[in-house]
C-alpha cells in the first residue's frame, strides 16, 4: 500500500487520456547483478507494471571529461529521476528527485526522455504511471566493460539489436554508466475509474504540447473540439458566446460546463439562463478537457443540449513557476503556480492578475483569480480532493456598432456609442470529492458550494425602447441602457457507485448515481438614463429558486469482444419557486397609482400587490445509449441516441406549468481511428449527427436577454484528426451543419454552418548550449476559418480567417516567449447582427434593420518571461 513515506518516492498521479485511476508505485534501486534481484512481492493480478521496450544509455558529461575534471570527480555520482509515462508508454515528463549536479542531471534526463515503455495495465486497460529511475555514473577509468543491460519492474528486457538506434548511443566503455535494475516493492490502485467512451463524438482532449498554441483564457481550449466558435460582443470579462453543432449557445445555455465535477452554468441569470463564465479558470491549470457533443451519457445533466465540457485541473510541474507578460494595449499579466515536492498533480496553488487598456474605446479590463487544490489518500484504497476558487473582474464593454456609421466615417471601427457599458463579476467556490476503489466497486461522492455575483450594463438599441406611455409624465427618450444584476447561491452534491464483473471473459460494468443541486437567485433588470447609472424603469425583478434532483443508471455491457453497449437512463426533477417582485409593469387605467409608477399595485379590479409568486415541478426520463463495434484494424464504429433537457428560464414560469424544461432528442453515427504508427500517435473521428429541440432560446437585442422560440433541428457532419510525435503535435477539425426552425424551415440566424480549425506545435532541443546546458524551444500556431453565418432578413455575415502564433525558448529554469494574435492584422467583425436601432448618429433615424457588429482584436504582440524552480531551490 502507499504509506506516507512512499509518497515522496512516487506520488499518486492522475491518469491522462484513457484513465482516471491513481497508480501508486514505490521502486528502489536493486543490486548490481540481474541474478541478484529478489523475487518481486505479490502484486494485484489486475495490475501490470510498465516495462522497458527501448532504452538509451546516459553518457558521461562531455564537459567533465577533461583530465582536471576527472581528477576532481567522485568515483560514483547517482541521479534519481521521476519518469512520467502516458497511456502509450511514452515518457511525457522527467523530474529530478535526487540531483548529482547539473551536468549529470542533464545527461540522465536526456537518456530517460528517449526511453520507451510498455504501458502499465489495470484490468487490461492502459494507464498513465510514474516510476522512479536511478542512474549511477562512475569515473571513466572505472568502467571496464561494455554497458550492461537494464530492466524495469523485474522483467528481463532484450538487448537492442546491433543496428538499432539505442546501440548507436551507447557510450564507449571508459565513460559507461553503471547498470541499474528497478525492483517493485508494492502496488496499490485507488481512485476513480477511467471515463468510458460514448462513441466518436466523445473527445477526451489531453492538452499536452498543444498548450504551446496561443490561448489567452481557458475558454479558448474549447476550440480543440470540432465545431466550436467563440465570439464576444462584450469585454474581456464578459462570458464568451459559444457556437457548437449549429447551436447558438449564447453564454452557455446549451452546453453543460463543469470544473472537476463542480457545475459552472448559472440558473436564472438575467443575461441568459445557463450562463457559464469560465474566466475564473486559469488556463495553465487545465490538464485535460473532455467534450461530449450530444446528450449521450447518463451523467450529463441540465443544459447538455449541444453537449458538455468538463475541465480537469492539475499542475504537472512541481515547484514554483512565475510568469510575467507585457504586451499590446498596455496588457499586463502576472501568474504564480506552485506544486509541493512529492505531491499529486491535483495538489497545487495558482494566482493570476491581469489588466489591459483594451484595443479600442471602453475596452479596459482587470481581473484576479486564485485557485487551490489538494489531493491525498485515505487508507489503502481511497483518495480525496479539495478545490477552492476565488475570482473577481471589472471590465468595460464597447457593445455593438452600426456598420453604416463606420462606412460613412461617423464612427471608427473600434469605437463605441455608450461609454457607460461594462460589467462586474465574481465567483467563489469550494468542492470536495472522495473516491474509493475496492475489488469490485468504485464509489465517488462530491459536494460543492458556489457564491456568484454578476452585473452587466449594455446598450444594444440606443434610444428607441422608452416610448411615451399614457400613464407617464411627459418625457423625452431617456436611453436604452440595460442594467442587469444577479446574486446567486448554488450548493449540491453528486455521487456514484460502479460495479465491475466478468461474464465469459468479458468485462461488464454498471453504475448507479445521483445528482442534487439547489439554486437561489435574486435577479433584476432595469433601464438607466443615458450616460448614467440612474434607473428609470424596471423590466424584470425576480426572486427564484430551482431544485434539480436526478437519478441515473449507466452500464457498459460487452456480450462479445467486438461489441459493447454503453448507456442507461436518467431521470430529472425540476422544482421551481419564483416570486416576481414587479409583476405589473404596464397600466391600462390609472387606478389611483402615481403616474410614473413602474411596479403597479392596482389593476382593473382595484388594489393588488405588486409582487406575485408561482411554483411548479415536473420530471423527465431520458434514455441514452451508444453501440460500439470494434476496434477493427484500429477503427471503431459507433451509433448513439439520447434524450436531454434544459431547464426553462424562471421568467417564463407560470403556476403549475406542465413542462418547465425543453426536450432534446439527438442521434449520431460515427467512426473513430486510433493507432500508434512509427512512434506517431494518430487519431481521427468522423461523425454524422442530428439534434431536435422542442423549445429553443434566442437572444433578443430589444429585450436584452434570451426569449423563447419554436422548435429547431440541426443536421450536420464533423471530422477531426490529431497526430502526436516526438517533436510535433498537430490537430485539425471541420464541421458542416444546417440549423433550421421546424415550423418554417428557415435557417436559424447567427449559427455558423462551416467551422474549420487547425492547431499545431513543433518542439524539441535546439543546437545551442550555454554553461553546459542546452536550449529547447517550441513554436505553435492556431488557425480558424468561419464561413458566412446567416443573419435575420436573409442577410449573411462576412467570413473570418484568423492566425495566431506563439514561440518560446527555454534554458535551465528560464523561458522566454512571444505571442502574436491576429498575425495577419485583419480588421474583422467578431460578431454580426441585423436589427433596428437608433443611436442618434443620424439626423433622421429609421426603424429599418441595419447591420451591427462587435469588433475583433487587431494584431497584438505579447512577451512572456517564465522562471521555474523546484522546492529545493534548484532550477528545473
Amino acid at each position: 500500500m502507499c504509506h506516507p513515506a512512499n509518497f515522496r518516492a512516487l506520488r499518486p498521479h492522475r491518469i491522462r487520456g484513457l484513465g482516471a485511476a491513481l497508480l501508486c508505485l514505490s521502486v528502489t534501486p536493486a543490486r548490481s547483478s540481474a541474478q541478484d534481484v529478489p523475487e518481486s512481492p505479490a502484486v494485484s493480478p489486475d495490475v501490470k507494471l510498465p516495462s522497458v521496450e527501448y532504452r538509451q544509455e546516459a553518457q558521461y558529461p562531455e564537459a567533465l571529461l577533461t583530465p582536471e575534471a576527472i581528477d576532481r570527480a567522485p568515483a560514483r555520482v547517482e541521479v534519481v529521476l521521476f519518469v512520467t509515462l502516458d497511456v502509450l508508454g511514452h515518457v511525457t515528463q522527467v523530474d529530478v528527485d535526487q540531483s548529482g549536479g547539473p551536468e549529470f542531471d542533464d545527461a540522465a534526463r536526456t537518456a530517460a526522455q528517449a526511453w520507451r515503455f510498455s504501458p502499465a495495465l489495470q484490468d487490461g486497460i492502459p494507464m498513465a504511471a510514474r516510476i522512479r529511475v536511478p542512474f549511477v555514473f562512475v569515473k571513466p577509468e572505472a568502467a571496464a566493460s561494455p554497458v550492461a543491460q537494464r530492466s524495469v519492474a523485474a522483467e528481463a528486457v532484450p538487448a537492442p539489436k546491433a543496428n538499432s538506434k539505442a546501440q548507436k548511443t551507447v557510450p564507449p566503455p571508459e565513460v559507461a554508466t553503471e547498470k541499474a535494475v528497478l525492483e517493485p516493492i508494492e502496488v496499490d490502485v485507488v481512485g476513480h475509474s477511467p471515463p468510458i467512451s460514448r462513441g466518436a463524438s466523445d473527445y477526451n482532449i489531453d492538452i499536452g504540447k498543444l498548450s504551446g498554441v496561443p490561448r489567452m483564457d481557458s475558454a479558448s481550449l474549447l476550440r480543440l473540439a470540432p465545431g466550436v466558435l467563440l465570439t464576444n460582443e462584450g469585454g474581456l470579462g464578459h462570458p464568451y458566446q459559444i457556437f457548437l453543432r449549429g447551436f447558438d449557445a449564447r453564454e452557455g445555455q446549451d452546453i453543460e460546463f463543469t470544473v472537476d465535477g463542480m457545475p459552472v452554468n448559472e440558473v436564472g441569470n438575467p443575461h441568459g439562463n445557463g450562463l457559464a463564465d469560465t474566466h475564473f479558470i486559469i488556463p495553465e491549470l487545465v490538464s485535460n478537457l473532455r467534450v461530449i457533443e450530444g446528450p449521450f451519457a447518463p451523467q450529463q445533466g441540465n443544459f447538455a443540449v449541444a453537449g458538455s465540457a468538463a475541465y480537469d485541473l492539475g499542475l504537472e510541474t512541481h515547484g514554483l513557476t512565475a510568469t510575467a507578460m507585457l504586451g499590446s494595449f498596455d496588457s499586463k499579466r502576472l501568474l504564480l503556480l506552485y506544486r509541493p515536492e512529492g505531491s499529486s498533480d491535483h495538489t497545487f496553488g495558482g494566482a493570476e492578475l491581469f489588466s489591459t487598456a483594451g484595443f479600442g474605446q471602453n475596452r479596459a479590463a482587470e481581473r484576479a483569480t486564485a485557485m487551490g487544490g489538494y489531493e491525498g489518500a485515505v487508507g489503502k484504497a481511497s483518495a480525496y480532493r479539495i478545490l477552492a476558487t476565488s475570482y473577481a473582474a471589472h471590465y468595460g464593454q464597447a457593445g455593438l456598432i452600426r456598420l453604416d456609421d463606420v462606412e460613412s466615417g461617423r464612427k471608427g471601427f473600434y469605437d463605441t456609442y455608450d461609454s457607460t457599458q461594462g460589467g462586474d463579476s465574481s465567483r467563489h467556490s469550494v468542492s470536495a470529492t472522495l473516491e474509493s476503489d475496492s475489488t469490485w466497486v468504485k464509489t465517488q461522492q462530491s459536494v460543492f458550494i458556489v457564491l456568484r455575483d454578476f452585473r452587466l450594463r449594455e446598450n444594444l438599441t440606443g434610444f428607441q425602447e422608452d416610448p411615451q406611455q399614457t400613464w407617464q409624465s411627459l418625457h423625452g427618450q431617456r436611453g436604452d441602457l440595460i442594467d442587469q444584476r444577479s446574486d446567486q447561491l448554488t450548493f449540491g452534491a453528486r455521487g456514484s457507485a460502479r460495479e465491475t464483473w466478468s461474464i465469459g471473459g468479458q468485462k461488464q460494468e454498471v453504475e448507479i448515481g445521483y445528482f442534487g443541486r439547489h439554486d437561489k437567485v435574486e435577479a433584476i433588470q432595469e433601464r438607466n438614463r443615458s450616460g448614467s447609472s440612474i434607473p428609470y424603469r424596471t423590466d424584470l425583478k425576480l426572486d427564484s429558486s430551482l431544485s434539480n434532483v436526478a437519478l441515473y443508471i449507466d452500464s457498459s455491457l460487452k456480450p462479445v469482444s467486438f461489441a459493447t453497449f454503453r448507456g442507461g437512463i436518467r431521470g430529472d426533477l425540476y422544482h421551481y419557486r419564483v416570486t416576481n417582485l414587479c409583476a405589473l409593469t404596464t397600466q391600462n387605467s390609472f387606478g389611483g397609482d402615481p403616474s410614473d409608477t413602474e411596479c403597479f399595485a392596482s389593476d382593473r379590479q382595484g388594489y393588488r400587490s405588486p409582487e406575485q409568486s408561482a411554483s411548479t415541478s415536473a420530471s423527465i426520463l431520458q434514455p441514452r445509449g451508444t453501440l460500439i463495434f470494434g476496434p477493427f484494424s484500429a477503427f471503431t464504429l459507433s451509433a448513439s441516441h439520447g434524450y436531454g433537457s434544459r431547464s426553462i428560464d424562471p421568467q417564463y414560469i407560470n403556476q403549475d406549468l406542465k413542462t418547465p424544461f425543453a426536450n432534446v432528442i439527438a442521434s449520431e453515427a460515427g467512426v473513430a481511428y486510433a493507432k500508434d504508427v512509427s512512434e506517431v500517435d494518430l487519431s481521427a473521428h468522423s461523425v454524422f449527427f442530428q439534434t431536435k429541440v422542442d423549445r429553443d432560446l434566442f437572444f433578443n437585442q430589444t429585450e436584452g436577454r434570451n426569449t423563447l422560440s419554436p422548435g429547431t433541428t440541426r443536421v450536420g457532419w464533423s471530422g477531426s484528426a490529431r497526430a502526436t510525435g516526438n517533436h510535433f503535435d498537430v490537430a485539425s477539425s471541420l464541421t458542416v451543419v444546417r440549423a433550421s426552425f421546424d415550423d418554417t424551415g428557415l435557417v436559424i440566424p447567427y449559427a455558423p454552418n462551416f467551422v474549420a480549425r487547425a492547431d499545431g506545435v513543433l518542439f524539441g532541443a535546439l543546437p545551442l548550449a550555454l554553461g553546459g546546458s542546452s536550449f529547447s524551444g517550441s513554436i505553435g500556431s492556431g488557425v480558424s476559418y468561419i464561413g458566412r453565418r446567416p443573419l435575420p432578413f436573409n442577410e449573411l455575415s462576412e467570413t473570418s480567417f484568423l492566425v495566431d502564433v506563439g514561440a518560446s525558448v527555454k534554458w535551465e529554469s528560464l523561458s522566454l516567449g512571444v505571442i502574436t494574435t491576429n498575425l495577419l492584422d485583419r480588421k474583422y467583425r467578431l460578431g454580426e447582427y441585423n436589427y433596428a436601432s437608433d443611436f442618434h448618429s443620424r439626423p433622421f433615424p429609421t426603424l429599418l434593420a441595419a447591420r451591427h457588429y462587435s469588433a475583433g482584436e487587431p494584431r497584438a504582440i505579447y512577451g512572456t518571461v517564465t522562471v521555474t524552480v523546484d522546492t529545493l531551490g534548484a532550477p528545473q
